[in-house]
C-alpha cells in the first residue's frame, strides 16, 4: 500500500469518475458508480469503496461489465417493476429503481423492483436509505456469486448474499446491511497474504471439512453466520433476488473480482413499504428504536456510518493513491 493521501469526497468521485471513463464507462454510469464508492468509503465500509475501482475498470476494459448499459425498465403490474439492466453496472439500475419506488409507493402502498443481468451492488445500505429518508420502509436483498453450501453439503450453492433494511427515524435511520457468511471472504484473503491460518469456523476446504488453511478455505466454502440459521437464510436470498427475478444463480454466475468469464448476471429485489399501508405508522417504530438506544450498552444499527459520513464531510478521506493509477 502507498502512503495514503486525503481527498474530500467531490475529488475522491471526480478521480474515480475519470478512471471509469478512461477504461470505456459513460461518464453518466461513472459518476453514479463513483458516487457509490466514495459514499461506502465514507460510512466506514472500505470493501465495497475505491478498493473495487481497478477490477471494475479492467472489467469494462474486457467487456465482463458493459460501461455503456443503459437498463430497460417494465412496469409489469401497478406496484411492480422488472429491470434488465444489461450487464452493465448496478449502481445506475438501483438509482432508477429508487426513483420508480418513490413515484409508485405512496400510490400503491408497497411496490417491488426485481433485478436481473445485474452484479455487483456494493453496499446496499445507500439504497435502502434512499427510500427511508422519503418516509418508507426499505428493504433489499441480492445474491453474489458461489461461496456458500448448503448446510450439511460441500459444493458452493449460495452466494454470501446480503440483506438490507433501512427504517425512518426521527432525524437519522435505523440501517440494517449484512451479508450471511460468519466473516467477509475478504478477511480470508488478507489471511492468505499474510500467511496466517484463520480461526476454526470461518471456512470448511473443498473436502467440507472445517480448515484453518486460508487457501483451502479460499477454495472451499464460507461458513454461513449461525450455521444452519444462517444457510437457509441464503436460500431465501437466493429464491429471492435470483429465482424470482430470472437472474443468474450463484453457482451459474462468474466472480465479482476478477475479468474471467461471462458477466455475473446476478440478481437484486427492492421493496419498498409505506408504513400506513400495513396500518403503522413511524412514530410507532420510533418507540422500539427509543427503548434500544436506552439500553445500556446497546446500539441501534446504523447510526455509527452516519456519523463516519459526517465526519468525512467534514475532514475528508484517507485513501491509497494507487487505486487510482492501478485501475488507470
Amino acid at each position: 500500500m502507498n502512503a495514503p493521501i486525503c481527498l474530500n469526497l467531490a475529488e475522491a468521485e471526480e478521480r474515480t469518475i475519470a478512471v471509469l471513463v478512461g477504461a470505456g464507462t459513460r461518464t453518466d454510469i461513472a459518476r453514479s458508480v463513483a458516487h457509490a464508492l466514495v459514499l461506502a468509503e465514507a460510512d466506514g465500509h472500505g470493501g465495497h469503496g475505491l478498493v473495487r475501482l481497478a477490477s471494475y475498470a479492467a472489467q469494462v476494459r474486457v467487456g465482463k461489465i458493459d460501461g455503456q448499459a443503459i437498463p430497460e425498465v417494465t412496469q409489469t403490474l401497478p406496484g411492480a417493476i422488472r429491470v434488465d439492466a444489461m450487464h452493465g453496472f448496478a449502481y445506475p439500475v438501483l438509482d432508477r429503481v429508487v426513483e420508480r419506488l418513490l413515484l409508485l409507493t405512496p400510490e400503491q402502498g408497497v411496490a417491488v423492483a426485481g433485478v436481473f443481468r445485474s452484479g455487483h451492488c456494493g453496499a446496499m445500505s445507500l439504497v435502502v436509505e434512499r427510500l427511508a429518508r422519503a418516509g418508507l420502509i426499505g428493504m433489499m436483498v441480492a445474491n453474489t456469486p458461489a461461496a456458500m453450501a448448503p448446510w450439511g453439503g460441500r459444493r458452493a450453492l449460495f452466494g454470501t448474499n446480503p440483506i438490507a433494511c433501512a427504517f425512518p427515524f426521527e432525524d437519522d435511520l435505523v440501517v440494517i446491511d449484512l451479508s450471511l457468511s460468519k466473516v467477509a471472504r475478504g478477511h480470508i484473503l488478507a489471511a492468505q497474504r499474510r500467511g496466517e491460518a484463520i480461526p476454526e469456523g470461518w471456512a470448511r476446504g473443498p473436502d467440507g471439512e472445517a480448515t484453518t488453511d486460508p487457501t483451502l478455505a479460499l477454495t472451499g466454502t464460507m461458513v454461513p453466520v449461525a450455521d444452519a440459521k444462517g444457510a437457509a437464510l441464503a436460500l431465501m436470498v437466493e429464491t429471492l433476488a435470483a429465482g424470482l427475478t430470472g437472474a443468474h444463480y450463484a453457482a451459474e454466475a462468474s466472480s465479482f473480482l476478477d475479468t474471467a468469464g461471462p458477466p455475473p448476471a446476478t440478481g437484486q429485489l427492492v421493496v419498498a413499504i409505506a408504513p400506513a399501508a400495513c396500518g403503522g405508522s413511524t412514530d410507532h417504530l420510533a418507540h422500539l428504536f427509543h427503548d434500544v438506544a436506552a439500553e445500556p450498552g446497546a446500539r441501534l444499527p446504523g447510526l455509527s456510518r452516519f456519523v463516519a459520513r459526517r465526519r468525512a464531510e467534514r475532514e475528508g478521506i484517507k485513501v491509497d493513491p494507487g487505486w487510482f493509477s492501478m485501475a488507470g
